[in-house]
């Protein structure tokens, strides 16, 4: 049939009935245990933010939004009483590093509480504004905070792209069911 006459209409299966309902699991009540577990099946590409307060800081974080083209606007959830907190609640600028899937240790570095996440590991230079900016990341942006959203124990920081390069190489890191994967065709 040429493109021009081309057959729009679906095959449905007989055995499709319209009035079938999906097999659920018994609501459970809300809590924060619930919300990890639900999330744990979302699979998130991961990534680093840092700051520079009097020495460099930084997370791994699975929030990382888009938020809009124009002007460009990212966003994230950053906990309160995380250690990076305190300077990320003061910074005008972060930096937002995109991770391949070669940089496992690195996430798992930028996510372990009490870690040298700047020490003899981690490749990583000053950047604009003075971010650190890590090394060999398929993607980086540094951001100007433009605004910091209460929400329950976390943060949601809005920030405006200022500077970047999206030309690292590799194929992205993934965070699910509470490990970070590789990508697959």
């Amino acid at each position: 049939m040429p493109p021009s006459q081309k057959d729009n209409s679906m095959t449905v299966s007989s055995d499709l009935r319209v009035d079938a309902v999906p097999t659920i699991g018994a609501p459970r009540q809300a809590s924060p245990d619930l919300l990890r577990s639900v999330f744990r099946r979302h699979a998130a590409g991961v990534a680093v933010v840092t700051a520079r307060g009097e020495r460099p800081v930084g997370f791994t974080a699975t929030s990382l939004n888009s938020v809009a083209a124009d002007p460009p606007l990212i966003s994230f959830g950053v906990g309160t009483s995380s250690s990076s907190w305190p300077v990320l609640a003061e910074a005008e600028h972060i930096g937002v590093h995109i991770l391949g899937e070669h940089q496992q240790d690195l996430a798992a570095t930028f996510a372990r509480s009490g870690a040298d996440r700047f020490g003899e590991g981690t490749r990583w230079s000053e950047g604009p504004e003075g971010v650190p900016v890590l090394d060999d990341v398929l993607a980086w942006l540094v951001c100007r905070v433009v605004a910091r959203v209460p929400a329950g124990d976390h943060r949601i920081v809005i920030a405006q792209a200022v500077a970047g390069d999206p030309d690292g190489v590799g194929r992205p890191l993934l965070y699910h069911h509470g490990r970070f994967n590789a990508l697959r065709d």
